[in-house]
């Protein structure tokens, strides 16, 4: 991607990760570090604050934010749409709680939030495109997520167009919808990418591009592609032994790998 050669510190994308759960540390981590490995220049992240150690660990250049407890919920929300408001794009749902405090808290969040947005996993419900609309929303869902979210698959560009967002179906074949209804399919990969972590990165990922001021359908369409290539790549080296950190750690090699 271009970048300005005389650009300063923040100005190539600031990536925000709000996830994780009192048993779910690993998704959100995913996220963020797909994000940075898309080069963004800063990355921060809200974690439960039994994670806030363990998610530090994992990158020098992580700002962590910590829950005020073990999970998302209404306190939660002044500071971190505080630090929202200063954000390119976040990436919201990864191993968040799904009880009815925790949800209560997302869709708030939601509602809340002006910046970019990236929402996967538990942000994927039957409200989450009333939330967005009018937004810049990227929804990725998996085929569950998506009978969650009460959308039929052959209807995603229909659902697309009335909400003016972009839908990410995630599988072997990866169906993008952008917000004018037109869908774009991405083919590759294989059998290795079903390893837990790898719609975690992701999102991660989109955020990045997205950060990065990327349209949200290319910044779906490059993201799919470079996990599917990162995939054929592994297959050789691991069988389909690999895990989401090798995928993420080929993202540098292949985000670029078309201009």
């Amino acid at each position: 991607m271009h970048r300005d050669p005389h650009s300063h510190k923040g100005e190539n994308g600031a990536v925000a990760v709000i996830g994780g759960s009192l048993t779910m540390h690993g998704a959100p981590l995913f996220s963020a570090l797909a994000a940075e490995a898309s080069g963004v220049d800063l990355v921060y992240i809200c974690v439960p604050r039994i994670h806030q150690e363990v998610a530090r660990t994992q990158s020098l250049n992580f700002q962590v934010h910590p829950f005020r407890g073990d999970d998302l919920r209404s306190e939660d929300l002044e500071p971190i749409l505080e630090l929202l408001a200063t954000i390119d794009c976040a990436v919201i749902g990864p191993g968040l709680d799904r009880s009815h405090e925790g949800l209560e808290a997302l869709r708030e969040l939601i509602d809340s939030c002006h910046c970019a947005m990236v929402l996967d996993a538990s942000a994927l419900q039957p409200w989450t495109l009333d939330a967005g609309k009018g937004k810049t929303v990227v929804a990725t869902p998996h085929l569950g997520e998506l009978e969650r979210m009460g959308i039929e698959p052959e209807t995603i560009g229909d659902a697309s167009k009335q909400h003016g967002v972009t839908i990410h179906v995630k599988g072997h074949i990866d169906r993008i919808a952008g917000a004018d209804g037109t869908i774009r399919e991405i083919r590759g990969g294989n059998a290795g990418l079903t390893v837990g972590g790898t719609g975690d990165a992701l999102a991660g990922l989109i955020g990045g591009l997205l950060a990065q001021h990327l349209d949200p359908v290319d910044a779906c369409v490059t993201a799919s592609t470079v996990i599917k290539r990162a995939g054929t790549l592994l297959l050789h080296e691991y069988g389909y032994a690999y895990t989401t950190r090798e995928v993420i750690r080929q993202i540098p090699h292949l985000v670029n790998i078309d201009e």
